[in-house]
C-alpha cells in the first residue's frame, strides 16, 4: 500500500506535495510563451525546491514586476549553430537538472490553404531544428539533465485531420497520413536521451487556456474579445457551431494545470513514458457558453432549428473506418474579427481602457485557433487512467479555470475588466 499527500492552491485541486525534494535547477525553453510562461509560474512557487531557474528564448519572458528571484532569462536563439548556443550557455555557466521544452514557431500557411498548420513540412522543418539544435548545444556545453520534459499536443493523435479512436490514449500509434513534427521532434529527444542516459517525458495537452501577453495559440484571448465586443455593441454572445459541436465533449488543458503535471512527470512520474496532459473536468459549450454569456451580462443563444450552415469535411479519417468528420458553422469567428464595426469597437475599447492591443491582428491565425476549439469534427476526450495509476491526480474545474483566465488576461492589460454579472459553476 502507497500513501500520498495532496493539496489544492486556489482552484487547482489534488496536486502532488514534495517533501523532501529541494535545491534544483531548470532550463525552461521558450518560457515567453503560454506553456513556458506558467511553467516559471508553477517552479517559482517554490524557490527551495527550484533554487535556480533558466529560461532560454529569444525575448524575455513578460512578467509583471520582472522574473522571480530565482529565475533568470539569457537570450538564445535555437535556430543557430548548436556551437553558438553552447557558447552562450558555456558563458552563463547553465547547468540543470531538469529541461522543460516549449519552444515553438509558427510558420504561415501556405498562399491559398486554410488552417494554421497547414504547411506541415515547414512545421517539421522548423520545430525539428529547434530540438535538434539545443540538445546537441547541451552535449557540447557538457549539461547533463536528468530529466527532458518535450511538451508536444493533441495533433499527436491527428485530430486536426479528422477523427480519431476515443479516447485517446497515450499508446495510441502515430498517424501517419501527413508529416507530424511532434513525431521527429520526439525521435531527436528520445536518441539525445538513449545517448545521454537521460530521462525523458513527452506531455500532450489539448487546447490551452492561458493568459500571457501574447495573442497566439490561445483559445481564451479572442473568445474574451469576443465577448467583450459583443456586450459593447448590445449583441448576443452567438454561438457559431451546430449542435453536434454545441454538446461535442472536449478535453481543455489550462496552462497552469499542464505546468504542474509537467513538473510531476520530471519529479515523481516513471521516466521514459508519453502522458496525456489536460484539466480532467467535464467539458462541453453547450454548458459552458452560458456561463461566459453571464459573466459579460449577454443573452446566450445556441444553435437553432432551421440553421443554415456551411460545411467543411476533415481530409483524412485517422482512425481508419467511418466517414470523413464534419464541421457546420453558420459563421467563423475568423470572418467575425473582420465585420464592419468589430475592429472599430475594439480599438474604442482599447483606448477606453489603456490595452496593450490597440488593434485587432493576425486574426486568421488569432481567431482562427478558436474557431477550431469552438467546432471540432470529433471528440477530443483525453483518457487519463495511465498518470491516475502512476500517482497524479490533478484536476481543475475548465469553466472555473476559463474565469480565472479571463481575469488574468485583464490584469495584464489584454483585455476587458469582466463585468462578472453573473458567476455560477454549479
Amino acid at each position: 500500500m502507497s500513501i500520498q499527500q495532496v493539496q489544492s492552491r486556489g482552484i487547482y485541486h489534488g496536486l502532488p506535495v514534495y517533501t523532501e525534494t529541494t535545491g534544483l535547477t531548470a532550463i525552461i525553453t521558450g518560457a515567453n510563451g503560454i506553456s513556458g510562461h506558467y511553467m516559471l509560474k508553477v517552479l517559482s512557487q517554490d524557490p527551495k525546491r527550484w533554487k535556480r531557474i533558466i529560461c532560454l528564448s529569444r525575448r524575455p519572458p513578460l512578467i509583471q514586476g520582472g522574473l522571480p528571484p530565482n529565475a533568470a532569462h539569457i537570450s538564445c536563439d535555437f535556430l543557430k549553430d548548436p556551437s553558438e548556443i553552447a557558447a552562450v550557455l558555456k558563458q552563463h555557466e547553465v547547468h540543470a537538472d531538469h529541461v522543460f521544452f516549449f519552444s515553438y514557431i509558427q510558420p504561415p500557411p501556405k498562399p491559398g490553404s486554410k488552417g494554421i498548420w497547414s504547411d506541415a513540412e515547414e512545421l517539421v522543418r522548423v520545430n525539428s531544428s529547434l530540438v535538434s539544435n539545443f540538445v546537441q548545444a547541451l552535449k557540447l556545453a557538457e549539461i547533463k539533465p536528468k530529466r527532458f520534459m518535450l511538451q508536444t499536443g493533441a495533433k499527436n493523435y491527428g485530430v486536426h485531420l479528422g477523427p480519431t479512436k476515443v479516447p485517446q490514449e497515450e499508446s495510441d500509434p502515430r498517424v501517419a497520413l501527413e508529416p507530424n513534427f511532434y513525431y521527429p521532434q520526439e525521435d531527436i529527444v528520445g536518441e539525445y536521451c538513449r545517448e545521454t542516459g537521460c530521462g525523458w517525458n513527452v506531455c500532450m495537452p489539448g487546447p490551452i487556456l492561458g493568459a500571457v501577453p501574447d495573442a497566439a495559440m490561445n483559445a481564451a484571448f479572442p473568445l474574451a474579445v469576443y465577448a467583450a465586443v459583443c456586450r459593447k455593441l448590445g449583441q448576443p454572445l452567438d454561438f457559431p457551431g451546430d449542435i453536434d459541436s454545441w454538446q461535442m465533449n472536449q478535453s481543455m488543458s489550462s496552462s497552469m494545470m499542464n505546468a504542474y503535471m509537467e513538473e510531476w512527470s520530471v519529479l515523481q512520474g516513471p521516466s521514459n513514458q508519453k502522458y496525456n496532459t489536460c484539466d480532467d473536468s467535464a467539458f462541453a459549450w453547450e454548458k459552458c457558453w452560458p456561463r461566459v454569456a453571464g459573466w459579460y451580462g449577454l443573452e446566450s443563444i445556441g444553435p437553432q432549428d432551421g440553421d443554415e450552415y456551411a460545411t467543411n469535411e476533415t481530409p483524412y479519417v485517422p482512425r481508419g473506418y467511418g466517414p470523413n468528420g464534419v464541421t457546420r458553422r453558420r459563421f467563423t469567428m475568423a470572418e467575425w474579427a473582420k465585420r464592419d464595426g468589430v475592429r472599430e469597437t475594439w480599438k474604442q475599447l482599447a483606448e477606453e481602457n489603456g490595452l496593450t492591443q490597440k488593434e485587432l491582428v493576425d486574426t486568421d491565425r488569432v481567431f482562427g485557433f478558436l474557431d477550431g476549439t469552438l467546432c471540432r469534427p470529433a471528440p477530443l476526450s483525453f483518457s487519463m487512467d495511465k498518470s491516475r495509476k502512476l500517482g497524479w491526480h490533478g484536476f481543475v474545474d475548465s469553466n472555473e479555470s476559463l474565469l480565472e483566465v479571463f481575469r488574468d488576461l485583464a490584469k495584464i492589460k489584454m483585455i476587458p475588466p469582466v463585468p462578472e454579472v453573473t458567476v455560477s459553476f454549479n
